[in-house]
């Protein structure tokens, strides 16, 4: 069975990079942690650090073992912060994950009411790719992801997608660009200069194929993964953007652009993916009725261009 002292050893070396700054944090002697480390690398025939000169470098079993050995010491500390907390101190750890590709306004919308649960909730977020945030999932590092897509059917994890709700997209642009490009929307998006979507968005194919149905061929001048980068960008007025019209008033409040047109042919949909097919966690449970009863309306409610 793995030693575990020996493990939080060789974490704490890798992490400050001497055997003397471990044991000055560790209060114990280098030898001490020297001996230890040599005992872990016994038991499993490896080797975990080289010396190059005077310091200490990972080996490439080190390098695997790093990781790990970060998981497990962070999820021992939360363990520990919460089992030292008083009962009357003590939160539920909701820990969310949001793939990049999801529009900031609507993740904090989406959360808002975790906020307002009788129980304390302490909330930790996360944005990464989906596939690394479902794979966290998996091992229970988190207890929901948001991603703007189901669960991707190729992937060995299990997990359950629940549609939080859908939106239509609208076309935001500065003053300037708006009165330019604006009149006869969409026709008057011919060659106008547009900011998208990273390629890694569903909306991105969506809307490539609506313009091709519109006939109309805007002149892309920059994709964004990150959507708040993409509407800094249209802030400046470098573009026209888009953004899920459930948002729309905030995103004229916040970047001082102005609305040219909105379609509801092109959708953006917003998923939570967790590991329990009949929910449980009070902070699921609030974003998942909060974004049906509060944030989506039905498509059919709003007005078409």
């Amino acid at each position: 069975m793995l030693n575990y002292r020996q493990l939080h050893y060789f974490w704490v070396v890798a992490k400050t990079g001497s055997i003397v700054r471990a044991a000055e944090q560790l209060n114990l002697t280098a030898q001490t942690i020297s001996g230890q480390i040599s005992l872990l690398e016994q038991t499993y025939g490896i080797d975990l650090f080289r010396r190059v000169g005077r310091q200490l470098e990972l080996t490439e079993a080190g390098r695997v073992a790093l990781p790990y050995a970060e998981q497990m010491f962070q999820l021992g500390g939360e363990l520990e912060a919460l089992l030292r907390a008083q009962p009357d101190e003590q939160h539920i750890l909701f820990r969310i994950g949001v793939a990049d590709v999801v529009p900031k306004s609507i993740v904090y919308r989406l959360i808002a009411p975790t906020m307002e649960l009788a129980e304390p909730i302490r909330i930790t977020c996360r944005e990464d790719k989906l596939e690394r945030l479902l794979a966290d999932l998996a091992i229970q590092r988190l207890d929901l992801v948001i991603s703007d897509s189901p669960m991707p059917s190729h992937l060995d994890i299990k997990g359950y997608s629940q549609k939080l709700g859908e939106s239509g997209i609208s076309f935001f642009a500065t003053k300037e660009l708006a009165e330019r490009y604006g009149p006869d929307f969409p026709a008057g998006l011919q060659g106008a200069p547009l900011l998208v979507p990273g390629q890694d968005t569903v909306v991105h194919t969506r809307l490539m194929r609506w313009f091709a149905e519109q006939n109309v061929r805007p002149r892309i001048i920059g994709e964004f993964d990150d959507s708040a980068l993409m509407k800094a960008f249209g802030k400046s007025g470098s573009g026209i953007f888009i953004a899920p019209s459930v948002i729309a008033d905030e995103v004229q409040a916040q970047y001082g652009v102005q609305l040219i047109g909105q379609t509801d042919a092109v959708t953006e949909s917003f998923y939570a993916i967790s590991v329990e097919r009949k929910i449980k966690h009070p902070g699921i449970v609030a974003i998942t009725e909060g974004a049906r009863r509060e944030l989506f309306t039905p498509l059919d409610q709003v007005a078409q261009p």
